[in-house]
């Protein structure tokens, strides 16, 4: 039991650390209820974060072009999320832009990952 119990607490300080990163990047300007209206908000051809990842975010999703299955993006469920800050600025770049045609903003990754984090 103290194995996962510390693997846990690793993984919850690294997604703290690399949440903070964020909301520094963001002035420290966080809206938690702004990053759940942007997971929602539909995009380039009508796509929004839902798409794939779905509305039960404790549970799998699934690429909607690809097929792939998507891990769920719950921390509480999904420990590794928003733990490695390569895979979070790669996935931000990649899926702001298939989704809503540009980059996010810091802000808006702030509250994104600040809204995700708590579910």
């Amino acid at each position: 039991m103290l194995a996962p119990f510390g693997l846990a607490c690793a993984a919850g300080a690294d997604r703290e650390g690399v949440i903070q990163q964020y909301v520094q990047a963001a002035e420290g300007q966080v809206d938690v209820a702004a990053g759940e209206r942007l997971w929602m908000t539909e995009g380039v051809k009508g796509r929004s974060c839902t798409t794939c990842h779905g509305r039960d975010l404790t549970r799998p999703g699934k690429h909607k072009r690809t097929g792939k299955r998507i891990e769920p993006m719950a921390p509480s469920v999904n420990p590794k999320r928003f733990t490695d800050p390569k895979k979070v600025a790669k996935w931000f770049r990649r899926n702001c832009k298939w989704t809503l045609g540009r980059e996010c903003t810091a802000a808006e990754k702030a509250n994104l990952l600040s809204w995700l984090n708590s579910l």
